[in-house]
């Protein structure tokens, strides 16, 4: 392929901040308060307080390796092999719905020799999806080319989600590739059009599930079913779910917080405490102020994000950075919300926060990402024998949309 016009660079204010500076030190304030919490979260386990935070400290010093490794890659080289490391990426989603294969916990099969396939394959959707709309970015507006090769990448992905089951990862899969396309060009009509028949089918799919149904019915104030009940015995007290936990735990911490380590919601009151529900616990020990400087924190790693998005010099690499800022904000987004009781609760981590070394892992692969952009994009330009990828064929017809 012949090489592109290097893209121009915005010149940055003598003193204006860096965005990506910035975006890592709003990650490690996450990360810092996370292993504070965590030690607490896990005290009541029968493992001890040390046991989830060693791994956790283990994998964020692999968080911080694999986030300079990445920051100190070629982007552009390892367009190369991306279709390989899609196809990667979605046999092992494979490999870990099947019977024997998965390590199933929680009556999902999410693991795969200790690791969770579904977060990787994060950064391989992004990857995948941000080089064929870049390649195809005079084609998007077109129906195949803009919208059902799109849609099919993300469903490579999603698909196999829907069978571990993780149907809230799916959905997240689903949500940020139509981020992805709306940012490329993609044709609000098709978006419009496509959007509602995915959430529909995913609803679909969800509500055959009997565990679901019963936590919606949970959710939406209903009692859960018991032996007793269909005797027409019912129980003396209801149950309380892990959002009624969860609020209990922001009502008693109130805005100063019981104190570091004197909560009372971990010990075996809140399941997942350490995992899921951790912002909870920090709602409890440290207060509304704690926690709304989290909410904070990722805030202001949106608005960085945005404005070093501003200095992209290609769409690759704007849809490549995009995306990685979407996983982030987006998965704490929904964490909020499930935690808080504005959606029905789903197993989404909080990023740097919540104990788990797969999310941790991807977390830092995404900020390295941002952080290898840092050390690209103020470059003058792209040298040619390097830059093999034609994104905007100068002669190239735009696509006509049927």
């Amino acid at each position: 392929m012949t090489s592109a016009v290097p893209s121009p660079v915005l010149p940055r204010a003598r003193f204006a901040p860096d965005p990506v500076l910035i975006i890592t030190g709003c990650a490690l304030a996450l990360l810092a308060l996370g292993l504070a919490i965590l030690f607490s979260a896990s005290a009541a386990l029968r493992q001890g307080p040390f046991f989830y935070l060693n791994k956790q400290v283990e994998g964020a010093v692999m968080a911080a390796a694999v986030a300079w490794w990445v920051s100190s890659r070629d982007l552009e080289r390892w367009r190369g092999r991306v279709w390989w490391i899609g196809g990667g990426a979605v046999l092992l989603l494979l490999l870990v719905a099947l019977p024997g294969i998965g390590s199933k916990v929680n009556g999902s099969r999410r693991w795969l020799a200790g690791i969770q396939v579904s977060e990787f394959a994060k950064v391989a959707l992004v990857f995948c999806l941000a080089h064929y709309l870049a390649v195809n970015q005079t084609h998007v507006r077109g129906l195949k080319r803009g919208l059902v090769w799109p849609l099919a990448i993300i469903g490579a992905f999603a698909g196999p989600l829907v069978f571990e089951p993780d149907y809230g990862m799916a959905a997240l899969f689903v949500g940020i590739g139509l981020v992805l396309m709306f940012l490329a060009g993609v044709r609000l009509r098709h978006l419009w059009a496509a959007t509602p028949l995915l959430a529909a089918g995913l609803a679909l799919i969800v509500l055959q599930d009997p565990n679901r149904r019963e936590r919606l019915r949970e959710y939406f104030g209903g009692q859960p079913a018991v032996p007793g009940a269909l005797a027409g015995v019912q129980p003396a007290k209801p149950k309380r779910t892990q959002l009624d936990e969860a609020q209990a735990a922001f009502t008693v911490g109130g805005i100063e917080g019981v104190g570091l380590g004197q909560g009372r919601q971990q010990l075996s009151y809140l399941p997942e405490a350490h995992t899921d529900f951790i912002f909870s616990v920090v709602g409890e020990e440290l207060g509304l102020r704690f926690t709304l400087a989290v909410v904070a924190l990722f805030g202001i790693m949106f608005v960085a994000g945005l404005m070093h998005l501003r200095r992209a010099p290609n769409l690759f690499q704007f849809l490549l950075v995009a995306g990685a800022l979407a996983f982030i904000t987006t998965q704490a987004l929904i964490n909020f919300f499930m935690v808080t009781g504005l959606i029905p609760p789903k197993g989404i981590s909080l990023p740097f926060i919540s104990a788990g070394r797969s999310n941790l892992l991807v977390m830092g692969l995404l900020v390295g990402l941002m952080l290898n952009t840092r050390r690209a994009w103020p470059r003058p330009g792209l040298d040619g024998g390097r830059r093999a990828w034609l994104e905007v064929p100068p002669d190239a017809p735009v696509e006509a949309a049927p």
